[in-house]
């Protein structure tokens, strides 16, 4: 018996040193989600890491290259952009060396353990900060330089997001070209992606052209919604029709290049979504609209259907964005284009029936984990107290006289435990188990004012665990992010532990 508590202990150790699996290699178009950090409560990297595997997000944006969430993100197979951000565009514009030395401390102490796929060097730079543009192409190519040195160059791209509102005229899509006075950068820019085989990222926001255009650009055309034949848009000079106003402004991009002779750069789009909530001067700004946007926008991409231009070729997007930001600067519509609260509950729940499993927080097939029927009470108990010991929940609501005390027997406190771990693990499946006294179920265990952290009418107040942690802006990730989804087998070995224990 001892040998065989010794084998279990060493067993759980091994679980926890290689419980990391990556996600099946992506083809063809996706969707993925950029990550601000304006929080005033920011997640913890590992619980964004925890949220991003949950909703089975493989592809991430970062606005910046913090080293906490590098390290959560090893291992995991999810796919980063990292960014330098425009107030660091000088420096390494102007040096081979400091550009070398952003490399060399934000690429290569992390690749490949994290699946870094490009660099973002700098955002709309040539709208939000003209003055860096004459070093903006010299920074990209001292990074790129960078990358060769250490022949990470092919497997690693380098470009810069782009505003549409440097296309001019842009509908019809075939008369767009980039603002002229701006061509001293962007021809050697787009010279650059085509050597590198780069893309060019661009930001579409339909909903800003929406909002600007003064009624001209209806509302279901700027939110994807079916619209007749006889409301759709016309390019005159092709006859080609447009449904929707994001394959017009990617259209749009397309033929700007084409304009300068630039045929075969690929689109990559940055940052698309829209805003859920407003002041009264953005009334279009609603739940309802941010919800069938980026539920279309989703479907839409992964539908693989291309632009009318260029069908069947993948334009893969990222949504902005993960959370909502609510310290970021402006306006109320500003702080509000997240998918998800810093809680990690959503937003709103995206309507992706038949749509894939990305962002799959659709609630319509709500799972709970719960004790199994007949499992053993002793088994119970002991799976219990991990959980509220070493599995670090909140158990506080099952004791006496709180909310989910009664009714006071092992199953209904074990089924609260159960279901509440199960959640803060991102209902990740092997985290209901607890070895084998714990199974999934469809059906609500909520009872009366005892609300469980899944329930559709959790309203995350004193019945669910608070999952948040400190600021992502950290030097260090603190738990890992593969020991995090571990919790499950280290919780059916526990158990176990803890049985052949007793015996001894």
């Amino acid at each position: 018996m001892a040998s065989l508590l010794h084998l279990l202990l060493s067993l759980s150790l091994l679980v926890l040193a290689s419980a990391s699996s990556s996600p099946p290699a992506d083809e063809g178009a996706f969707i993925g989600v950029n990550i601000g950090t304006d929080l005033s409560d920011m997640p913890h990297p590992t619980q964004v890491v925890a949220l991003l595997k949950a909703q089975q997000i493989r592809h991430i944006r970062l606005y910046d290259a913090d080293p906490g969430m590098l390290i959560a993100l090893a291992n995991t197979g999810i796919k980063v952009i990292i960014s330098i951000p425009n107030d660091q565009l000088l420096g390494i514009g102007q040096s081979n060396s400091t550009a070398a030395n952003w490399v060399k401390r934000n690429v290569i102490a992390h690749y490949p353990a994290t699946t870094i796929t490009a660099i973002s060097v700098g955002s709309e730079v040539l709208t939000s900060l003209p003055n860096a543009a004459p070093i903006l192409v010299s920074a990209i190519k001292n990074v790129h330089s960078a990358l060769l040195s250490s022949n990470l160059d092919r497997l690693i791209k380098v470009s810069t997001p782009l505003s549409t509102s440097l296309i001019l005229d842009p509908f019809p899509p075939s008369q767009a070209f980039f603002n002229r006075s701006l061509n001293s950068v962007i021809v050697p820019l787009l010279s650059f992606l085509q050597s590198t085989n780069s893309y060019l990222m661009i930001n579409v926001y339909p909903y800003y052209d929406y909002m600007q255009s003064n009624g001209v650009i209806p509302l279901d055309y700027a939110l994807f919604k079916p619209i007749p034949p006889n409301k759709e848009a016309v390019d005159a000079n092709t006859l080609v029709r447009y449904s929707n106003a994001f394959d017009a402004m990617v259209d749009a991009t397309y033929f700007a290049m084409e304009f300068l002779n630039f045929t075969n750069i690929p689109v990559l789009v940055t940052e698309s979504g829209w805003p859920s909530k407003a002041d009264t001067k953005e009334p279009d700004a609603t739940l309802d609209n941010a919800n069938t946007y980026n539920s279309n926008l989703i479907r839409h991409v992964l539908n693989k259907t291309g632009t009318p231009k260029r069908p069947g070729i993948a334009v893969s997007t990222y949504i902005y964005e993960l959370y909502n930001e609510d310290t970021k600067l402006g306006s109320l519509s500003e702080k509000s284009w997240g998918l998800f609260n810093a809680n990690g509950d959503p937003v709103y729940i995206l309507r992706l029936t038949n749509s894939g499993s990305v962002l799959a927080n659709d609630t319509t097939n709500q799972t709970y984990c719960t004790a199994r029927e007949g499992a053993d009470p002793k088994m119970l108990q002991a799976a219990l107290d991990w959980a509220c010991g070493p599995g670090k929940i909140d158990c506080s609501p099952i004791k006496q006289g709180e909310v989910c005390y009664e009714p006071d027997s092992v199953v209904a406190h074990a089924n609260y435990a159960f279901d509440t771990y199960y959640h803060q693990t991102g209902n990740n499946p092997e985290a209901c188990n607890f070895n084998g006294v714990a199974s999934i179920t469809t059906t609500d265990p909520s009872h009366g004012t005892c609300v469980f952290s899944g329930s559709r009418g959790n309203s995350r107040n004193g019945t669910s665990v608070n999952i948040t942690a400190p600021s992502a802006n950290s030097t260090s990730s603190g738990i890992r992010s593969d020991l995090y989804y571990s919790r499950g087998l280290w919780s059916i070995l526990t158990v176990m532990i803890l049985n052949v224990a007793n015996i001894l």
